[in-house]
């Protein structure tokens, strides 16, 4: 079983729930294939004594369950009369609602279940993160009211590069080295450097799909792996074939197909018209609105200046969009692409969109934000965060070349500290650390 951090996460609720009586329960939202059924399922049988899975998807007639009167105490009778070998522990069992989109009851009835303190309750799905009015799957149900207030959510995303290390057998003793030269700016030694600058060229090319992840561990079979990550992009494309609407089928899977081809290109903000000739947001903007809300893309918007909230200053018509997972984007263009990131040798602007990529996802994974800011047609970050009490620049070189934009914003903006993650070692200069790229777990 791989090591997730969201269990972590898991473990957490159901303690505060338990201690403080919160009447809540929990949405894991995600994309397709980061693996919120399998961690749901772990985590229910391994802290519960009692766990049931309803699967609205793999047996709809479940959804009997959820007709009629929706108190805690029908739906259990209902589960009970419905489900064999399943018993009510009070205070020991879980109830997970697994494909909840399909069930709009059992949407509903999340605020009477999570009321009922004798039992925890966590639902998932799929394209969670889309409005009911942007799916077009004849099997989504509209839920007559949504547990506002009763719910609380986490996005799960694919694995982060610490997750890949666990499973590649790192454990927290190594880790916590490699965290030591990050904490004290000390040099890390040139062959820990050489072994973690690697793993994480790997890591790019493998993913952080679970399925993906699990099988090279124990396989080391890159052809294997992309095997895999071509069948979830396929997924991905018959997801959007079967949910999006009218005419929006073709639309996002072009604006889909745009972003590896845009990142490749280096471009500055997502164009409309590299989409479709002459085209802008009147015609793909509703596409793009669904491909973000599926989250199999990222987005990073461009801010007017560099000051908290940064989500004030976002520009809503300026931004980049990034593929979910560096993996999946490397599949995208091809193994030769792969085979040159694996040994260092990538070249041109693809080279830059792919580290760009990666960074984008890891501090996604890390909680933060999306930003960037460009100014002029001189001078651009690729990433703003914010961080204590701070906004923060993070530039993202493949290599180690010069940084004029960060110095710039350095000089202009004084923050307290700017990161440069580049393929070389750590070290400061004022207030401007250079980190090795795999250093990005830690900020």
């Amino acid at each position: 079983m791989l090591k997730r951090k969201i269990y972590s996460q898991l473990l957490d609720w159901k303690n505060s729930r338990k201690q403080k009586q919160i009447k809540k329960s929990l949405l894991i939202k995600g994309a397709r294939q980061v693996g919120k059924s399998f961690i749901i399922k772990e985590f229910g049988r391994n802290e519960y004594k009692s766990f049931v899975c309803i699967d609205f998807y793999r047996e709809p007639a479940l959804k009997s369950i959820f007709d009629g009167d929706l108190t805690s105490e029908e739906i259990l009778k209902k589960i009970t009369a419905n489900i064999r070998n399943f018993s009510l522990i009070p205070g020991e069992t879980l109830i997970f609602l697994d494909e909840i989109q399909r069930c709009g009851n059992a949407r509903t009835a999340i605020k009477f279940l999570a009321e009922d303190m004798r039992f925890d309750v966590i639902s998932s799905g799929s394209l969670m993160g889309l409005t009911y009015g942007e799916d077009d799957d004849d099997g989504v149900e509209i839920p007559e009211s949504v547990p506002v207030g009763y719910e609380s959510q986490i996005t799960m995303y694919s694995l982060d590069f610490e997750e890949f290390l666990w499973a590649y057998g790192y454990d927290e003793a190594a880790i916590s080295v490699l965290r030591s030269y990050f904490e004290s700016g000390e040099t890390v030694p040139e062959s820990i450097h050489n072994r973690f600058e690697s793993l994480f060229r790997e890591y790019m090319v493998v993913g952080g799909m679970p399925e993906a992840v699990a099988d090279f561990v124990v396989n080391k079979d890159f052809n294997r792996v992309n095997k895999i990550q071509s069948d979830i992009i396929a997924e991905y494309k018959d997801d959007i074939s079967k949910h999006a609407k009218g005419n929006e089928k073709q639309y996002v899977r072009m604006c889909y197909d745009a972003v590896p081809k845009q990142l490749a290109k280096e471009l500055k903000k997502f164009q409309y018209s590299s989409v479709e000739k002459g085209q802008t947001r009147r015609k793909f903007g509703g596409s793009v609105q669904w491909l973000k809300d599926s989250e199999i893309v990222n987005a990073c918007y461009n801010i007017s200046e560099p000051y908290l909230p940064l989500m004030a200053n976002a520009k809503d018509d300026q931004f980049k969009l990034y593929i979910n997972d560096t993996g999946l984007l490397l599949c995208m263009y091809g193994f030769e692409t792969k085979l040159a990131v694996l040994n260092n040798t990538i070249k041109g602007n693809a080279r830059g969109g792919i580290y760009e990529n990666v960074i984008a996802e890891c501090l996604l994974k890390r909680g933060y934000t999306l930003y960037y800011f460009k100014p002029d047609s001189e001078h651009e970050i690729e990433f703003l965060i914010e961080k204590n009490g701070d906004v923060i620049p993070v530039e993202v070189k493949a290599g180690n070349n010069s940084t004029p934009s960060l110095n710039d914003f350095i000089n202009k903006f004084s923050p307290a500290v700017a990161y440069k993650l580049t393929g070389g070692k750590n070290g400061v200069s004022g207030v401007k650390s250079t980190l090795p790229h795999y250093f990005v777990m830690f900020m």
